[in-house]
């Protein structure tokens, strides 16, 4: 089931065309987003991201877009898929018409449930073997702070690492620094500092990203520099770690040569959960 601009559809009814500005010029963001119980995780952070976001692509937000309609119009395709506990995508994309210069700004929405199997956060021992990612870079703009539908570089990125048997690759921007992976902003541990590249190189601005940095600011036993990761620290690291909404902390098990721990994950994916079940009480 899926919810088109607040009516609930099948998965195969048509309800897109030809002339969707999503499909032509990538004209679109969304919001991934975890439903555990019933209720919306660390929904005000991605609610303000997403008019933020909005408000930058100059797309109108609707009167009716509070937090509280969005909201209820996530758990109604929730409930009307029988599911609990999901991955909800929901899409904003401006409305049909115009070429490059739309017409006007006005917006639709689309929210995706699919299920998830658990409620809380479970840190993976798998492996999991990261590699640069060379052929295209990160602009290191406000653009690619967004979580826009213009992906193609992850796209491509996660072609190359499924054809060179890579679990992910980490991105560059111009300046030759490391970004992020293809599915997450990336930390870095050496000793008891924590770094993660700032917003100014061209990561994305996660949620997940955000919350870590509080929680690492609130702990004596680290140190977080938001600063700037060349190529030549990752193999120098005790610790690489990749962060989104959906895995929550997922730990690079090895680059190039060298293996790495996951002890630091480990410490932090426990203090995650408990501050999204002090929120949200699940």
């Amino acid at each position: 089931m899926v919810n088109f601009n607040g009516e609930i559809l099948e998965d195969e009814t048509l309800y897109l065309n030809i002339e969707n500005r999503g499909l032509r010029y990538g004209d679109a963001l969304f919001e991934t987003i975890r439903l555990v119980n019933d209720e919306v995780i660390l929904w005000e952070e991605h609610y303000l991201r997403l008019m933020s976001s909005m408000r930058i692509l100059r797309m109108q937000i609707p009167m009716e877009f509070t937090m509280e309609y969005l909201e209820e119009q996530i758990k109604s395709v929730a409930t009307s898929s029988a599911i609990s506990q999901a991955r909800i995508r929901v899409t904003i994309y401006r409305n049909n018409g115009g070429l490059y210069t739309p017409k006007n700004n006005s917006v639709s929405f689309i929210i995706e449930a699919t299920p998830l199997s658990s409620p809380f956060f479970i840190l993976s021992e798998k492996r999991y073997e990261a590699e640069l990612f060379k052929d295209f870079k990160v602009n290191a703009d406000m653009l690619s702070n967004l979580k826009t539908n213009n992906r193609i570089l992850n796209v491509v990125g996660s072609v190359f690492a499924k054809e060179n048997d890579y679990d992910t690759c980490l991105l560059l921007n111009n300046e030759k620094q490391v970004v992020e992976g293809l599915n997450g902003n990336l930390f870095l541990v050496k000793g008891n500092t924590i770094k993660t590249p700032p917003l100014a190189d061209g990561c994305v601005n996660g949620i997940i990203r955000e919350q870590l940095i509080k929680i690492i600011k609130k702990l004596d036993t680290y140190v977080l520099e938001e600063a700037s990761i060349s190529p030549f620290e990752l193999q120098k690291a005790d610790e690489l770690f990749i962060t989104n909404s959906i895995i929550g902390i997922q730990p690079i098990t090895k680059y190039r040569k060298k293996n790495f721990l996951a002890v630091t994950s480990k410490d932090l994916i426990g203090k995650l959960n408990a501050v999204i079940r002090l929120q949200k009480h699940v």
